[in-house]
């Protein structure tokens, strides 16, 4: 009876002593994890005295950069990001585009490599888009504007291998690139990643969806053992979280709750039209909108069709697609963000990593069956907490795909019709329009 009354009492303390790992263990898990509420980046229009970057202790000059860019508060993904980056834990990250999370990940990175004498890359980051590694890099370069010796290199396919491997040779700090690219110059030896003591994967899920998954993880064990990992992310799919939980070593988790903040600075809107009278109602709509417009359609063939039907109606127009050359893309896009080019007709190509501010209306030509689709293509525009519009071409077949986007979005899409003649001739008179 004795042993028995002993085996129940030590039943009932190893019983509590687990119940009581167990909500350690829960415990530990939500301090990891982070839950907030997106916000718009908050820019500077004075000359307002008050930095909220100034609480992470950034050197001088990141801290002139972002002043010189009007950066005025850290959004809540930075304010999420940056302190446990700057301890150098891993991190898993899911917040959409716009949100301010390269900024994020670069500016602790950047300050963590302010006194970086040595000439191989101490930094990685991976994106699934030449363009999304380009835009990457150029914030890399700006936030480091100040620092004359920081130095980021861009490699992806479609450039010059031997202009990449001259750059590769010279002291660098951050190197960004495509899977693909990445791959070819570890093979030839003609990029040094020995001293790698952080990778980044930026929009994964998008890498996965591109069939990147088996180069990514090639790429990763080719990598030093003892090295900081950040892997952000749109979504979180099971293939994300297997990789989180194979790579990442007790990541902080931070996911941000983008919906609303972030949706209610673009207006969003539909019309109903059937496909042969689809051009008439973009050449109407542009009556109305034509500065910083970028239309998205399905093929290659149509951005060309689309681009010349516009330009015959005297509007400035380019093109962006997969078969247009690295640098001729590069051109474009730095045209339109310097005004010489009002519209520009794209496939999905450029809807990953394309931010120009002067963005001001997105139209889907050609409808998005995928909310991330959807998502990333409306989020070139209302930018940087600016307002924006899109405008989504619906047809009859489309309607049902319509409430699901609605609802997997959680966002309610309202109906406007063609433009008329008397809404046009208003415009054209100074009037205010406004869609009653």
């Amino acid at each position: 009876m004795a042993l028995k009354k002993e085996s129940n009492s030590l039943d009932s303390e190893q019983e509590k002593f687990q119940n009581e790992d167990a909500s350690l263990l829960e415990l530990k898990n939500l301090e990891n994890k982070k839950e907030i509420e997106s916000q718009p980046l908050e820019v500077s229009k004075g000359n307002d005295n008050e930095n909220g970057f100034l609480d992470f202790g950034f050197n001088q000059s990141i801290l002139n950069s972002l002043r010189n860019k009007g950066y005025k508060n850290p959004t809540p993904i930075q304010k999420a990001a940056i302190p446990e980056l700057m301890l150098g834990r891993d991190l898993l990250g899911q917040a959409q585009t716009g949100t301010g999370k390269t900024a994020a990940f670069a500016l602790p990175l950047i300050e963590k490599l302010a006194d970086n004498k040595e000439l191989n890359a101490k930094v990685l980051v991976m994106t699934p888009t030449r363009e999304l590694a380009t835009q990457v890099a150029e914030s890399f370069k700006s936030y480091s504007s100040e620092s004359s010796n920081f130095k980021t290199v861009a490699i992806y396919g479609g450039t010059d291998y031997r202009n990449q491997i001259s750059a590769l040779k010279r002291k660098i700090d951050v190197v960004v690139g495509t899977p693909g690219r990445i791959m070819d110059h570890i093979r030839q030896g003609t990029f040094k990643i020995k001293d790698i003591n952080c990778l980044v994967l930026d929009e994964a899920d998008e890498m996965l969806n591109m069939g990147f998954l088996e180069d990514i993880e090639w790429i990763i064990d080719q990598l030093p053992e003892n090295k900081q990992m950040v892997l952000f992310s749109a979504t979180m799919p099971s293939e994300i979280r297997n990789i989180a939980k194979k790579y990442l070593n007790d990541p902080a988790e931070i996911l941000i709750k983008s919906v609303k903040k972030e949706t209610q600075l673009i207006s969003q809107k539909y019309l109903y039209v059937q496909r042969h009278h689809k051009l008439d109602a973009l050449k109407r709509i542009l009556e109305l909108n034509n500065e910083g417009v970028i239309i998205f359609v399905r093929t290659k063939l149509l951005t060309t069709s689309i681009a010349e039907a516009l330009e015959n109606s005297g509007h400035t127009v380019a093109v962006l697609n997969g078969d247009i050359p690295q640098n001729q893309r590069e051109n474009t896009v730095d045209r339109l963000k310097k005004g010489f080019i009002d519209i520009l007709v794209a496939t999905d190509v450029a809807a990953r990593g394309l931010d120009v501010e002067r963005i001001k209306l997105v139209v889907n030509y050609d409808f998005p069956f995928d909310k991330e689709t959807y998502t990333h293509r409306i989020g070139r525009t209302g930018r940087a907490g600016r307002s924006g519009e899109a405008i989504l071409f619906v047809n009859q077949r489309e309607k049902h795909f319509l409430r699901n986007l609605e609802n997997s979005t959680r966002t309610k899409i309202e109906e406007i019709n063609i433009p008329s003649n008397k809404i046009i001739n208003k415009k054209k008179d100074g009037e205010t329009y406004r869609e009653c």
